[in-house]
């Protein structure tokens, strides 16, 4: 009865995910399950400046609030931290771990306080839940006990991101010209990363009858011009930095399949539902960061290396300097997929 009380009161709640461009695609999976359970709840979001586009016509969120994280980092926080405060919130969710977003969340003065026991302040929030890694853990599922907290709901949601018409209009010139598939060769890590070379003999092999759009943000658009003024395969078009975020998930959504690495591209495409061939590296989705749409494949070597998984998250170089985890695996096992 406590608990019904409660709710019966809330009216506002604010999710915190500041970290980079896939958290925030997964962490959506609250949105949709917070609204399932209490649609008369106002939603906000806090993320960091370059994401806000991807919630900017999310129907079920108010407000989005950013925190420019590269220009007077603190001196914004600070900002922020005072506006949020005032605003009085009765729930904050914070799906991150580290002290800023720890004490931004103790600071906010909300009704009720919810984050994982790995934030440092944890111990201060009302709600301090385990953050659990392995097991068929997925991150929705660690999202989804936060916020249970407050909905009680028993399964976890997917991620989704609604597409405006106006970035389905965008991409409409390149879905009409045949069968497509899209591939983001890209990452910020290198170890997470399948080699450029290898990329490029995927696409020397791949099968006549469809086009290849490459895609990335605009720090990806040397590479991507590589493969393309390198390749063999005639039907190739860099898109690599002309794209946003929600248009590359426009145009993920009607491929024939989605080639990505363990990287920001493979949660857009769980967030459309769109075919998925995912390629692990050193990181293994057991970590919890593999693909949800209805069609996927994972793709990862079949050789026993003792140093694979090498850590939870990717590395600027190959600790072992052989980087076997991404060379071992085969270009036939993506191929396959269209098969399939």
């Amino acid at each position: 009865m406590l608990f019904l009380s409660f709710v019966s009161i809330v009216k506002t709640c604010l999710i915190i995910q500041t970290a980079f461009l896939g958290d925030v695609v997964l962490a959506t999976a609250i949105v949709e399950e917070l609204h399932a359970a209490h649609p008369d709840w106002q939603l906000d979001f806090l993320l960091r400046k370059g994401n806000e586009s991807l919630l900017a016509h999310h129907p079920f969120i108010r407000k989005v609030w950013v925190w420019d994280k590269k220009h007077k980092k603190y001196s914004h926080w600070w900002q922020l931290c005072k506006q949020i405060r005032r605003a009085r919130y009765d729930v904050v969710i914070n799906v991150q771990r580290f002290f800023s977003t720890g004490l931004l969340t103790v600071l906010s003065g909300a009704g009720c306080t919810i984050g994982f026991d790995k934030n440092p302040l944890s111990f201060l929030f009302d709600h301090a839940v385990p953050h659990l890694i392995g097991a068929g853990i997925h991150e929705t599922d660690r999202n989804h006990a936060l916020a249970a907290c407050v909905t009680r709901l028993k399964q976890a949601f997917k991620p989704r991101l609604y597409l405006p018409p106006e970035a389905q209009q965008r991409v409409a010139h390149w879905q009409q010209q045949g069968s497509y598939c899209c591939m983001a060769p890209a990452s910020v890590w290198f170890t997470k990363q399948w080699p450029r070379e290898k990329w490029l003999e995927l696409l020397n092999r791949f099968p006549p009858g469809y086009r290849v759009y490459l895609l990335g943000s605009a720090s990806d658009r040397d590479l991507c011009q590589w493969l393309k003024e390198h390749t063999t395969y005639p039907a190739v078009e860099n898109l690599a930095g002309e794209l946003h975020p929600l248009e590359s998930a426009a145009l993920m959504a009607g491929a024939r399949m989605n080639f990505v690495n363990d990287s920001a591209p493979l949660h857009l495409a769980s967030a459309v539902n769109a075919p998925t061939a995912a390629v692990f590296c050193s990181t293994v989705p057991e970590f919890g960061y593999g693909p949800l749409a209805d069609v996927h494949f994972i793709i990862q070597t079949t050789e026993k290396l003792p140093c694979r998984p090498c850590g939870l998250h990717g590395h600027k170089k190959c600790p072992e300097k052989h980087f076997r985890c991404a060379w071992t695996i085969p270009v036939e096992a993506l191929l396959q997929t269209l098969d399939e």
